[in-house]
């Protein structure tokens, strides 16, 4: 992105946090290809709430599994610092028109991803000498579907033609990788061909036009819940994208966070191990297979070294032992002796998991919440 400076024409991009498990439930409790999306409670707590997320619920059967697959998406640009997108997914399952779904059955499955939700106007450029940015990776998610598997398969699909067509075309034949035998090794290396029409056609395909439709609703609910809902509804079924306005996104998901003095601390209600888990319990769910004396790769760089003490302690309250779903950063309290005094010195000990974890959730953007790069 920097060396080729691929979001320069870009919105600053926002980030997601999905959150899913996958449960095992009694044939009586089970309708295949019932969908359920909620919004409000528990992220919104009134019609004017910004939390941008919710949540989906669906029925599915495979091999002869009756299976539900229930997940929560937060958008990662909230402002309290004391929100915890796992322990608000795990309260969420005690709604009623939620924990009917489940009751009698068995959480068999765990696992969380990062999403790019900035949408249209964030994309980078997505070509650049020797490659390209595709699927997801892009940014072709469309948050309002909560989707983007066939935004993605279609910049796939694209990227393949474009790249076939530079390799044979009649100029390009003798530097086709179909025709290595006859190339200059040295010269080669220094003129890798740029698939510019990939861009072109994603520019101009119905991906474009579905991501540009829905290009204002995330900004909208960042007026609250009700007024986002309703220009999500007037974008959908009326104005379709062809508003002459944007709300374009110009601050980090980090930024958008405020201070921890500014709100009351949430205090969640313990897992009962039925319907809601402990992250420990759900991480064996999750597939992970590591060395327990595996090292960290994490580290914090030398110029940052003092930011979890003199900024996210002090200002934020470790919003990072709350913002990831797999525990990967603690904060441990050291109390000196000067204690006595009513004084406390807080110390941010970072003890991640073992890269075989982290990569397979993709947690390392979240990080970026605190401050610690």
């Amino acid at each position: 992105m920097e060396t080729f400076d691929l979001r320069a024409e870009a919105d600053v991009q926002t980030y997601g946090l999905g959150i899913k498990e996958v449960w095992e439930v009694p044939a009586e409790n089970h309708k295949p290809g019932f969908v359920q999306h909620t919004l409000g409670w528990p992220l919104q707590s009134g019609p004017l709430d910004t939390t941008f997320g919710g949540s989906f619920l669906y029925h599915m059967n495979s091999q002869g599994q009756n299976l539900i697959l229930v997940g929560f998406v937060v958008g990662l640009d909230y402002e309290n610092p004391y929100l915890s997108p796992y322990r608000e997914f795990q309260r969420w399952k005690h709604h009623p028109a939620v924990m009917k779904h489940l009751e009698g059955g068995e959480c068999i499955s765990y696992g969380a991803r990062a999403l790019n939700e900035g949408g249209y106007h964030a994309i980078p450029e997505l070509t650049f000498p020797g490659g390209a940015l595709l699927g997801c990776s892009a940014g072709f998610l469309n948050s309002v579907k909560i989707k983007g598997s066939h935004t993605a398969i279609k910049s796939g699909m694209t990227a393949g033609e474009a790249v076939f067509e530079l390799l044979t075309k009649d100029d390009q034949a003798e530097k086709s990788v179909y025709n290595m035998e006859m190339i200059d090794y040295e010269e080669e290396l220094h003129a890798p061909m740029q698939a510019t029409k990939y861009q072109e056609d994603m520019n101009t395909n119905w991906v474009s036009q579905e991501l540009k439709e829905v290009r204002n609703c995330h900004g909208a609910f960042h007026y609250g819940l009700i007024p986002g809902l309703a220009y999500a509804a007037a974008s959908a079924w009326l104005l379709k994208g062809k508003e002459s306005w944007t709300f374009h996104n110009t601050k980090s998901d980090a930024e958008k966070t405020r201070p921890a003095s500014e709100f009351k601390e949430i205090e969640y209600p313990k897992p009962d191990g039925v319907i809601s888990f402990d992250i420990l319990t759900n991480l064996a769910r999750g597939g992970v297979n590591h060395e327990g004396d595996q090292p960290p790769h994490l580290r914090v760089k030398k110029e940052l070294a003092d930011t979890a003490s003199a900024v996210s302690m002090p200002v934020y309250a470790g919003p990072e032992a709350r913002f990831c779903p797999a525990g990967v950063y603690e904060v441990s309290a050291v109390w000196t002796t000067a204690c006595k005094k009513s004084h406390l010195t807080s110390i941010a000990t970072y003890l991640p998991f073992p890269p075989a974890y982290v990569h397979h959730h993709s947690l390392s953007h979240p990080v970026r919440r605190g401050g610690v790069r």
